[in-house]
């Protein structure tokens, strides 16, 4: 049941609806994941959901600019219009309950209060900082570090006061897009538009840039293991690269549609196991790779077919991975941990 206040809100910007759920594909040997989704009732490319509990998925609608809520054990959805060019691209939510999105059109980062139904925004400091991207938060939630695109910036706000500081990155049309905060607290980035990865000195804000060495590579969306290697989708090349921070060296994967996967959403599970979604093939694949392993353990199509899978978000304690689709849907998909059914 969505919170009181958020359900008597003004009609023009809330609705309730009931929504389907797609027939499951279940789990086998060769493929140890079940994958659900639900029918989405609104328009607008459903994007970047949040678990902020096993039965509180928030995602945003870009194109049609809204926060919206599903609980699954009703397939119940919520929305909360934004107003004309938001376009919200992705959200987070604290652990208050206070949901933070990207306004990727209008140069603000908004929170969104469910329980009193009011949105603050924080504007960008600096003009050509038009695009927020990509949030997260860093491990005491003091801070919310956020990637910039075309604006080419690394940004962090600080949860108190919302001050923002705006750090450039060296190279020209680097394109910040994933972001992701390691076991040490420095954030990552992958730089879309150039073949580097880049990582933030929390204390300094000093920037470093770290060279993939193919020079076709583009890094679009990463993932940092508990020993600070980070694991990047190579969207243009069809692979999944690692870098080691500590031997500086580079090593990669080739995913199983080669360079026709354009792999691109990445989540990282608590058993080490990594989950990237390959978008070039139609339906989408969900493709597992253990990272200890250093195998593949499942490819599994995804019911909708997904058209495009953006972004995605492990949820430790149910042990799920949340996504969107381009097909209009929400979706989990329940990972195993079960090593006996890694595929050689």
């Amino acid at each position: 049941m969505l919170a009181p206040s958020f359900r008597s809100a003004a009609a023009a910007s809330i609705a309730m609806l009931f929504s389907f759920m797609a027939p499951p594909v279940s789990a086998d040997t060769q493929n140890p994941i079940e994958i659900r989704e639900w029918n989405v009732p609104y328009e607008g490319r459903p994007r970047d959901p949040f678990a902020a509990g096993p039965d509180e998925i928030w995602f945003v609608g870009q194109t049609d600019g809204y926060l919206a809520r599903l609980t699954p054990s009703t397939g119940k959805f919520g929305k909360r219009d934004l107003g004309e060019g938001a376009g919200p691209h992705n959200l987070i939510v604290d652990k208050s309950g206070i949901v933070w999105f990207a306004g990727n059109r209008n140069a603000y980062i908004g929170r969104y209060d469910p329980k009193k139904d009011e949105i603050e925004r924080v504007e960008m400091p600096d003009p050509k900082a038009g695009d927020p991207h990509t949030l997260v938060f860093d491990a005491d939630q003091s801070h919310i570090w956020f990637t910039v695109q075309n604006g080419n910036f690394i940004g962090r706000m600080a949860m108190d006061d919302r001050a923002v500081d705006l750090m450039p990155v060296p190279t020209e049309g680097a394109r910040p897009y994933g972001i992701k905060v390691a076991p040490d607290g420095t954030p990552w980035v992958a730089l879309l538009g150039t073949n580097k990865l880049a990582s933030v000195d929390p204390e300094t804000l000093k920037i470093a840039e770290y060279t993939i060495p193919e020079e076709g590579a583009r890094p679009r969306r990463l993932e940092v293991t508990d020993d600070g290697r980070i694991w990047y989708s190579d969207y243009t090349r069809g692979k999944l690269g690692r870098y080691d921070p500590k031997t500086e060296a580079f090593a990669e994967w080739t995913l199983p549609s080669g360079d026709k996967s354009l792999p691109y959403g990445t989540a990282l599970g608590g058993d080490g196991r990594l989950w990237i979604v390959e978008t070039g093939p139609q339906p989408n694949q969900f493709v597992g790779f253990d990272t200890k392993s250093e195998k593949i353990v499942s490819v599994r199509p995804v019911p909708s077919g997904g058209g495009t899978i953006r972004h995605m978000m492990y949820h430790p304690e149910s042990g799920v991975v949340w996504f969107g689709t381009d097909s209009g849907t929400i979706g989990k998909a329940v990972v195993s941990p079960d090593e006996s059914l890694i595929v050689d």
